[in-house]
């Protein structure tokens, strides 16, 4: 089976979050790790102001790979990470730390402070990248801006980021999903089969786009399933070893 690994947000619980994403629904192993409480009380990743100075999300999910992998059948060419909001910040650090264990990464309102973002410029391993923002985040700005004693960047700008790391062609498609939704599309990578993908969402909030319960949701987000759209993503990228599927 494909093995999902699914990071909630900051102060939300893996429960809520398996809930309102739907994940659990896909034909997948899919697993919902708890962050430790950061320094404000609540749950949190690795790579944010509030994070606990004992977190080491990293080395906490390759336990979890070796774990699961070792008592259940899955399939290491189809395994994923998903996360929301600082669980996307974690699961960007993970495309950069951790070459080689995810075959693609799924990021929905994320949050890229400064210290998730430091010493990622250097990897030259080729991450495939599904990514969803709202312009209308109030809670992670799509300009950037500081949060909870923390600087977080465009979120733009670390797309394009990724983009050239993966030595993707510097222009990307434009393709209008609907009149809310804009897709900007890296199709043409060093990496054969490597893919960037964002969804911008104009007047989108942060909140999981499709989400049928919740809270606050809006509907130029629920215009897409972002759920929908990250399976699609995942089944068009196992892992890839040298331009060839594993």
């Amino acid at each position: 089976m494909p093995l999902i690994l699914a990071f909630p947000g900051h102060t939300e619980s893996p429960t809520t979050f398996e809930r309102y994403t739907g994940l659990s629904a896909l034909p997948a192993v899919v697993v919902y790790p708890d962050g430790l409480r950061g320094t404000d009380g609540t749950l949190s990743w690795q790579g944010a102001p509030y994070s606990s100075p004992q977190a080491d999300d990293i080395a906490f999910t390759a336990a979890i790979l070796r774990e699961v992998r070792a008592t259940s059948c899955v399939d290491r060419t189809r395994t994923y990470a998903v996360g929301r909001s600082n669980g996307g910040g974690l699961v960007s650090m993970l495309a950069c730390r951790m070459p080689g264990q995810f075959a693609a990464y799924a990021i929905v309102n994320g949050a890229f402070y400064d210290q998730s973002l430091r010493g990622c410029s250097a990897s030259k391993a080729p991450a495939s990248i599904i990514d969803f923002h709202g312009t209308a985040d109030a809670t992670i700005h799509y300009g950037g801006g500081t949060r909870l004693g923390g600087h977080y960047a465009p979120i733009f700008d670390v797309v394009r980021s990724w983009a050239a790391r993966n030595g993707c062609i510097p222009t990307p498609l434009e393709v209008p999903v609907n009149s809310a939704v804009t897709q900007f599309l890296w199709p043409l990578c060093r990496s054969v089969g490597s893919e960037i993908s964002h969804y911008r969402i104009a007047g989108g909030a942060h909140v999981w786009p499709g989400s049928s319960v919740h809270r606050g949701r809006t509907g130029v987000s629920d215009s897409i399933s972002a759920t929908t759209l990250i399976w699609q993503f995942f089944n068009r990228h196992p892992l890839t070893v040298g331009g060839r599927s594993r």
